[in-house]
């Protein structure tokens, strides 16, 4: 029976690379001279660091044009709080890796009112959905992507 999985991932290189070239450009442009601004990775959160809010707002618009450009959703981010001291301003950004309980459970739904002759399962932190026919299971994936869903989705592991 022909079976696909539909994930929420972010490109972990692509990620690093985009990161990347947003420092360089910091430390290259002379508004952010001698400020000790700076884009930090670990573990699934970006933290960007700057003298002031508005440093902080100029590097977020550098850090979301660098990874539009490597082909990664803004969907796909969790901006928090900025957070504000005397001399620093932090905002630390979350990757969503992975679909959450919820989530799939409303994609699924979509799926189920949609009519179509395809199970919809999760399975750990993604869906697979199964069908008689593959042009059902291209139907699901044409609809999904029809909706503006507040998470960006790939489909994997297409079997037939």
């Amino acid at each position: 029976m022909p079976s696909f999985d539909i994930v929420s991932e972010v490109d972990n290189h692509e990620l690093t690379n985009a990161i990347d070239q947003s420092n360089r450009e910091v430390i290259t442009r002379f508004d952010f001279k001698d400020s000790g601004a700076t884009y930090e990775f670990q573990e699934n959160k970006i933290t960007l660091r700057a003298q002031n809010e508005f440093q902080l707002k100029q590097m977020q618009e550098i850090l979301n044009i660098k990874l539009s450009k490597r082909g990664i959703d803004l969907r796909s981010m969790d901006f928090g709080k900025v957070e504000s001291s005397l001399h620093e301003a932090r905002l630390v950004i979350t990757i969503k890796q992975g679909i959450e309980q919820d989530f799939a459970r409303k994609v699924i739904k979509l799926i189920k009112n949609a009519n179509l002759k395809v199970q919809a399962a999760v399975q750990g932190d993604q869906v697979r959905v199964s069908g008689k026919k593959r042009d059902d299971l291209q139907n699901v994936i044409a609809l999904l992507k029809e909706e503006k869903l507040e998470q960006p989705l790939q489909y994997i592991n297409f079997r037939e």
